[in-house]
C-alpha cells in the first residue's frame, strides 16, 4: 500500500548529485511509499544511510516513528545527526521537539538561544522561539520569565502579522502564567481573548472558570461553566496544534481533571 505522506524529497543541506540520488531511491521510491510506523519506513532509511550518513534528512526521516512512539531517547539520537550535518535546519526543531515532545525544558531552551544565536529569531510549527521559551520557563516554574517570553510572542506576532494571527494557545498560556501567579483577574482577561478567537476552547474554559471561583466562589456559575467544559472536552474541542494529535501540551486538561473540580 502507498500513503506517499510526503510527496517529495526537500534539500535544505548542500548535497552532491550523488546523494541526491540516494535519496530519491531510498526516500522517494522508497520509504516515502509506506507510513512513516511501518517498518518498511525504518528498512528503506537504513539503507540509505549505509550508502551515505552524512545527509541530515535522513537521520530526521529515521527519527520521525520514534517520536511518536514516545521513544524519545532513540529519537533523539538520531535526531541529534541531523543537527549535526544541518544545523541551519534542525536546531530550532530540536529545540520544539525537546519542549513539546521529549519535555526536557532546559534543552530546549539552549537550542532556541543556540539557534537565536546562530541563524537568528525564527518560527517553528506555528510558533516563534519566544512561545516556546515561555512554556519551558512556565514548566520550571519561572512565571516572570515565561511571562516576558510569551509577551514577546505577542508582540512580535502583532507586529509582523497583524493581532488576526495570535493563536488562542498564545492568549491561553498568557492566562496560565496570570493563574499561576494569582493574578486571577488577569488570567480572565486572557482566557477571554483566547475563547473569542477559538469559542469551544475547553481547556481555556476551564482555567477560566476556576479562576472565576477564586475571584467571586459563586459555585452556581462555577458548575454551570464546568458543565460546559466537559461538552467542549468531549466533542474533540481542545488545542488547535498539530504537536497536540501525538502529545499532550502543557496545561492541556483530562477527563480526570475536568471530573475532579467538577465535584468541588
Amino acid at each position: 500500500m502507498s500513503y506517499l505522506l510526503i510527496c517529495s524529497t526537500a534539500f535544505s543541506q548542500d548535497l552532491t548529485q550523488k546523494q541526491k540520488d540516494i535519496l530519491v531511491k531510498y526516500l522517494d521510491h522508497g520509504a516515502y511509499r509506506y507510513h512513516y510506523l511501518d517498518q518498511e519506513w525504518e528498512s528503506n532509511i537504513e539503507k540509505a544511510i549505509k550508502e551515505d550518513s552524512t545527509i541530515a534528512l535522513l537521520w530526521q526521516r529515521r527519527a520521525l516513528p520514534y517520536w511518536k512512539i514516545r521513544k524519545y531517547t532513540i529519537a533523539l539520537d538520531y535526531y541529534n545527526k541531523a543537527v549535526q550535518y544541518d544545523r541551519r535546519e534542525y536546531l530550532g526543531r530540536r529545540g520544539y521537539l525537546n519542549c513539546i515532545f521529549s519535555k526536557d525544558y532546559k534543552s530546549a531552551l539552549k537550542d532556541f538561544d543556540n539557534a537565536s544565536a546562530e541563524f537568528g529569531e525564527s518560527i517553528e510549527n506555528d510558533h516563534t522561539y519566544n512561545f516556546y521559551r515561555a512554556l519551558c520557563y512556565l514548566q520550571l516554574n519561572q512565571y516572570d520569565r515565561a511571562e516576558k517570553y510569551i509577551n514577546l510572542d505577542l508582540d512580535f506576532i502583532e507586529k509582523k502579522f497583524g493581532k488576526d494571527w495570535i493563536s488562542p494557545s498564545a492568549y491561553f498560556y498568557l492566562g496560565i502564567i496570570k493563574y499561576e501567579q494569582r493574578d486571577y483577574k488577569a488570567a480572565v482577561s486572557a482566557f477571554d481573548l483566547a475563547l473569542q478567537l477559538q469559542p469551544k476552547f475547553s481547556d481555556a474554559l476551564y482555567y477560566k472558570a476556576i479562576s472565576l471561583h477564586k475571584i467571586n466562589k459563586d459555585n452556581n456559575e462555577f458548575h454551570s461553566l464546568m458543565e460546559m467544559v466537559s461538552e467542549y472536552y468531549a466533542s474533540g474541542n481542545s488545542f488547535n496544534e498539530n504537536g497536540a494529535l501525538y502529545e499532550k501540551y502543557p496545561y492541556q486538561i483530562s477527563k480526570w481533571e475536568i471530573d475532579a473540580f467538577a465535584k468541588k
